[in-house]
């Protein structure tokens, strides 16, 4: 059987998405007159798309280059050689061949025009100088990681974001000057992937490639998407936002249903016990967190419960590192270690697997239970030919890797797969491939899935319409039957940081933002944190990013912890049962087994956006985020451990894992604090450092100095102190027991007239521990659940404390009155 489908598998409306692209080399169009504002290779959907004041002229000299015309003005304008927003120049020395489509005031597509018809191309877009920038890019096919730099050469291959600072004084290290941001983004359009690139002469390229041989073009209108702000973090959102308007392919976090996973803790079984998990060391590890006082509340089966087979893995010959990429699945029902095949054989066995969910669900209390397979079944795809896979029409296709993957660093399951192959599956088959994995896990009682080995898809397009219509159709049929199966939105997204990917995820609300956790490699702790923060500024405003799972007890166990407390992100470890830290865990995780969850996915603070916290031998990593009433920043060190990638290391300030780190952090750090100060903000807040155990008054705009070894990490609640009662300065801090001690707060609110001197204050909250909060006037008393409860003031640190225990654990109200 054919192994095509159509180059427009998903039936993409015209209006919606720029079709600028051939599915075949094909004769030019012929020139219209210098006075048409048509464009050559363009269809009447594509004009549809631009601005009507953003008329286009064809250049005279030859009719398949055509520029802006600058008859009429727009703030984003190419003239002379020059890309300029809002007057900032950004690119300079543009080439002839490069265009600008503007679409607002501080926005446009950039795009360019070859005399060759190819399925790759390199474009010039200009130099890129003397700025601060930030580079986000695949080092790895799966995975991306950041890079900061000052010019074009500093730009890696592969770039799917890049963030530049434009100051509006003429020194650029003038600290007082008030920064603006120019944002590029690489786009897909058509059938064809743009990625960003720069060169030894400084100049910015961009790279457009289909993945196919057959899919070809001569030029691209909306390869790159430029936008221009003064807030960096404002200027994402509205990049995306408009972004998903213009394009239709892809959702923005916000709109997207949230898993039930997302608040409460989990377990993944990977580094617990790798392939060879089994049922009962499930049972163990889930028992060995319960008794401990963290219960897991969702569970992930990761690789190793699936029915596979492996012809590179002898039992009788030793064990090649590698091999097990080449394995390939049987069918899509669970393997021996979780089925009785007959009464007399694997007594340990649980009946099938819907037993084992349901044992595991009644005793250990389980939300959800999710499984791992393969975007392809598994790694190697299926076996072809056999019984139960064959109605899929399986291929056995080699991969290939792109000139930008292999120009980075090289992956080992990449390079495995394109040894032993990959049984890909028909791409007319997959949606029934999908519906009949997803409907039996169903019917197993799981409750949701966790899709690997995504961006395999870019590396297998030859002959099948490209990588962008392949990632599409695939893409499309997965969520699809999410959607048609599970009643939560219950997908983790992984080995997919492709823009290809993310650009086609519509539903998809959970993707891993980083390489694993390799919690056998000390110096790759802190690159992992650094890597989750700097990529969720990109990610973030798509889905909600995975920082993955970690160990509880481990060297650089509070680092992770601490991470994921202000992540706003799900919170799962992987300990081998019985090798916990209660303590570190007790202070993620309520006895309930639920978290207190960040609203936002967490970032960079602005004043990191262009440091490297990994290598530059003086910089802190601070990462901001909301809860409901407070503000929270995590401080880390993460110089001295390790390097990054794909990087000369040779002129990179290292410091030593013994050398202390010092910088100031700031109330000012945490972005939107308006969300949570409201009206009766003095414009002062009360700082509670987690290490010190310590609460200090500051203004919002003032800092203070923090120092911390490698591998050490603080955590800062952030309250907005208010005045209730005309006198009363208070500020909750939350549970001082917990790392995100803000999360435990629901509301605050001040209850009687307040034109008064006296009244009470109400807080709602949910958790147990050490309640604390700011009081600039000692309080009368205190009472939770309507219940008087013992209260402590200090007359020096104005600190309140109350003692909730765990019987209110669900929910509480308490009052405070003066």
């Amino acid at each position: 059987m054919s192994h095509t489908f159509s180059t427009n598998p998903l039936n993409v409306n015209m209006n919606m998405v720029s079709m600028t692209t051939l599915t075949r080399p094909r004769k030019p169009n012929s020139c219209f007159s210098s006075s048409s504002t048509f464009l050559p290779h363009c269809n009447i959907q594509t004009l549809r798309f631009l601005p009507h004041r953003s008329l286009l002229r064809l250049n005279k000299n030859n009719c398949y280059k055509w520029k802006h015309s600058m008859f009429i003005s727009t703030k984003p304008s190419l003239k002379d050689g020059t890309l300029s927003l809002n007057g900032q120049e950004a690119i300079t020395g543009v080439p002839d061949n490069v265009f600008l489509t503007p679409l607002s005031d501080s926005s446009a597509f950039l795009g360019a025009t070859s005399s060759q018809s190819s399925s790759r191309h390199v474009f010039k877009l200009g130099v890129i100088q003397d700025v601060r920038l930030l580079s986000l890019f695949r080092f790895k096919v799966w995975w991306m990681i950041p890079r900061v730099g000052n010019s074009g050469s500093d730009i890696p291959i592969e770039t799917q974001m890049l963030l530049l600072e434009a100051r509006k004084g003429p020194d650029l290290d003038k600290s007082n000057d008030s920064p603006s941001y120019i944002i590029f983004l690489p786009l897909l359009d058509g059938e064809f992937r743009s990625s960003l690139q720069g060169n030894s002469s400084n100049e910015l390229e961009f790279c457009l490639e289909s993945g196919d041989p057959a899919i070809v073009t001569s030029e691209s209108i909306r390869a790159v998407f430029v936008n221009y702000g003064n807030h960096p973090f404002d200027l994402m959102k509205e990049s995306m936002k408009i972004l998903e308007e213009q394009t239709g392919t892809f959702s923005v976090r916000e709109t997207k249903q949230m898993p039930g996973i997302l608040d409460v803790f989990g377990w993944c079984t990977w580094d617990a016990f790798y392939q060879e998990v089994n049922p009962q060391g499930i049972k163990d590890g889930l028992k060995s967190l319960s008794e401990g006082g963290t219960p897991a509340k969702f569970l992930i089966i990761d690789d190793g419960w699936q029915d596979t087979t492996n012809e590179f893995q002898k039992e009788v010959e030793p064990f090649i590192d590698g091999s097990q990429f080449g394995g390939r699945l049987v069918s899509v029902e669970e393997n021996n270690k979780f089925r009785r095949r007959s009464k007399e054989s694997q007594a340990d066995a649980p009946n099938d697997l819907k037993h084992f969910v349901a044992d595991i669900k009644r005793n250990f209390g389980l939300k959800y239970v999710y499984v791992w397979h393969a975007l392809m079944g598994y790694w190697g795809g299926l076996v072809p030919n056999a019984r139960d896979t064959k109605k899929y029409n399986p291929k056995l296709t080699y991969p290939l890797q792109s000139p930008g993957n292999l120009a980075n660093m090289r992956d080992l399951a990449m390079d495995c797969m394109e040894k032993y192959g990959v049984g890909a599956i028909d791409p007319d088959r997959i949606s029934q491939f999908y519906d009949d994995l997803h409907s039996y896990l169903v019917s197993q009682d799981v409750d949701g899935v966790k899709v690997d080995v995504q961006n395999i898809l870019e590396t297998i397009a030859t002959d099948l319409g490209g990588r962008v219509s392949l990632t599409r159709h695939f893409q499309e049929a997965l969520e699809k039957s999410i959607a048609s199966n599970f009643q939560d939105n219950s997908i983790i997204c992984c080995m997919g940081l492709s823009t290809d990917s993310i650009y086609h995820s519509k539903r998809s609300a959970i993707t891993r933002a980083s390489d694993d956790y390799y919690p056998k490699n000390p110096a790759t702790q802190t690159l992992h944190i650094a890597a989750v923060a700097f990529n969720s500024i990109f990610l973030g405003e798509v889905v909600v990013p995975d920082w993955d799972m970690f160990y509880s007890l481990h060297d650089a166990a509070e680092f992770h912890a601490i991470a994921r407390a202000v992540g706003g992100c799900p919170v799962y470890v992987s300990d081998k049962p019985g090798e916990h830290d209660h303590k570190i865990l007790k202070r993620l995780v309520l006895p309930d087994g639920s978290v207190l969850r960040a609203k936002y996915p967490g970032r960079p603070s602005r004043d990191c956006l262009f440091i490297d916290p990994v290598m530059d031998g003086k910089s802190l990593l601070k990462i901001w985020n909301l809860n409901k009433c407070t503000g929270v920043i995590g401080v880390f060190n993460c110089q001295g451990a390790g390097s990054w990638p794909c990087l000369d290391n040779t002129n990179q300030n290292h410091v030593s894992n013994s050398a202390e780190v010092s910088g100031q952090v700031s109330p000012a750090d945490v972005e939107y604090f308006e969300e949570v100060s409201g009206k009766l903000w003095t414009g002062d807040c009360a700082i509670y450092s987690f290490n010190k155990g310590s609460v200090s008054r500051l203004p919002k705009e003032e800092k203070f100095g923090v120092g911390l070894q490698t591998l050490e990490c603080d955590v800062f609640t952030v309250s907005p102190i208010k005045v209730y009662y005309q006198r009363i300065e208070f500020a909750p801090i939350g549970l001082m027991n917990m790392y995100n001690s803000g999360g435990a707060i629901e509301s605050v609110e001040q209850c009687g007239d307040p034109s008064s001197y006296n009244g009470r204050i109400h807080i709602k909250g949910r958790g147990a521990g050490s309640f604390g909060g700011y009081s600039s006037v000692k309080p009368k008393g205190c009472s939770i659940n309507g219940e008087e409860e013992e209260m402590k003031y200090g007359e020096e640190d104005k600190l309140v404390t109350v003692t909730i225990d765990a019987s209110n654990n669900s929910g509480w109200d308490m009052d405070i009155w003066y």
